[in-house]
């Protein structure tokens, strides 16, 4: 355990931030998984939304620091990569 003062503040924070850092993986995670459930069902509605909703979540991230920017741009590109194909699929 830290003994300086700044140490122990630095620790507090760094678990607050943890917690909440978590909670917005947590929260991106469970909506590609909505996102790979719709996929599979071919739901193209619910798939457009949820893949902008993961779009939005993923940027916010970015800019708070929680997801890198190649991170979230390579989440975003397979996201849309799949998107497409579905949409080529059912045009064809």
């Amino acid at each position: 355990m830290p003994i300086k003062k700044n140490a122990i503040k630095a620790l507090r924070q760094s678990v607050k931030n943890a917690a909440r850092n978590k909670t917005v993986k947590a929260e991106i995670h469970s909506l590609r998984v909505k996102f790979r459930k719709a996929l599979t069902a071919v739901n193209k509605t619910e798939m457009a939304e949820v893949a902008k909703n993961i779009g939005q979540k993923v940027d916010k991230a970015v800019s708070k620091k929680i997801l890198k920017k190649n991170t979230a741009a390579r989440i975003k590109s397979r996201l849309m990569k799949k998107v497409n194909n579905v949409v080529k699929e059912v045009k064809a």
